[in-house]
């Protein structure tokens, strides 16, 4: 079974790995196979989902919605991520893909997550990524009525700099629970600028979205290295894939993110959860480090 980790020390509590839904609507999965896939990661101890509106082309929150009306029990073993902020033009009204951080856009999407979700709150609700428009106070509004209404339980953010979080926070009277930033061997950027050095200083646990790079770490020729390295670094570990790897080498951040596992198959869920016995050393760490971005440390 999964651990499960505050990440906040007020909480909320979620499950060490979180089952990440952006590709639900590729799985082709009926709304009773759903249903089973959900009962088989929930029975793993991955009781964290994560969903956006926007995903799937603003259908993926509506699918799971119909799996969890077929077994509304399963509600109770799940804590439930969604995010709001970005227009996309799968909707006719949107002529250009844009941020929108109004504080009314955000309680209407909320809201219309629960109606997809086929539930009464959200236990987390990120603001997707940086709108270079966005007024703090506006959005603080928007998450303390939500919060006042009982809606939305806890809220965050996704892909802020350490001066965006910095800001909102300053408006509320509430600690953000967490950043979802993408963190893989393939996209290091984040390990360097600050942005996790900031959720360590406050104790906040970052999600971490894309840890296998959006399948480039398996695909892309430059990566070759990579690969290698990490094959050799999984027979050390005794690791069963070089997945296990990479999730490991994530979690071996002081930080501690909590992995998003993008997959609808729940064999690939079971394996990635083997990372966790993982003791990935200082060296090992580094070497893929390495063998990912091509040179050394200075």
């Amino acid at each position: 079974m999964v651990q499960r980790i505050a990440l906040t020390p007020q909480g909320p509590e979620f499950s060490r790995f979180v089952m990440g839904y952006w590709r639900l609507m590729d799985w082709n999965m009926s709304p009773r196979q759903l249903v089973s896939f959900i009962e088989s990661h929930l029975d793993l101890g991955v009781t964290t989902v994560d969903h956006a509106d926007i995903y799937g082309g603003y259908q993926c929150e509506a699918a799971f919605g119909e799996a969890l009306k077929l077994a509304p029990q399963l509600r109770e073993r799940m804590e439930i991520v969604s995010k709001c902020g970005i227009a996309t033009t799968a909707k006719p009204e949107h002529a250009i893909g844009h941020y929108i951080t109004e504080r009314d856009h955000i309680i209407r999407s909320a809201e219309q997550s629960l109606v997809n979700l086929a539930i009464d709150h959200l236990d987390l609700l990120l603001i997707h990524r940086p709108d270079p428009l966005m007024n703090a106070d506006e959005v603080a509004e928007a998450f303390l009525q939500l919060h006042q209404s009982g809606k939305v339980r806890h809220f965050g953010v996704s892909n802020f700099t350490p001066a965006q979080f910095s800001l909102l926070q300053s408006r509320l009277p509430f600690t953000l629970s967490t950043n979802q930033v993408e963190i893989s061997p393939v996209h290091q950027p984040l390990l360097l600028d600050g942005t996790l050095d900031q959720l360590q200083q406050l104790r906040i646990r970052p999600m971490a979205w894309s840890c296998l790079g959006g399948g480039r770490l398996f695909n892309d020729p430059a990566f070759q290295p990579l690969r290698d390295e990490l094959a050799l670094v999984a027979q050390e570990l005794n690791a069963e894939t070089i997945e296990q790897v990479v999730y490991a080498w994530v979690m071996r951040l002081p930080s501690s993110p909590l992995p998003i596992i993008g997959s609808g198959k729940i064999e690939r869920v079971r394996s990635a959860l083997g990372a966790l016995a993982l003791q990935m050393t200082r060296q090992q760490w580094f070497r893929i480090r390495k063998a990912a971005l091509g040179y050394d440390v200075p």
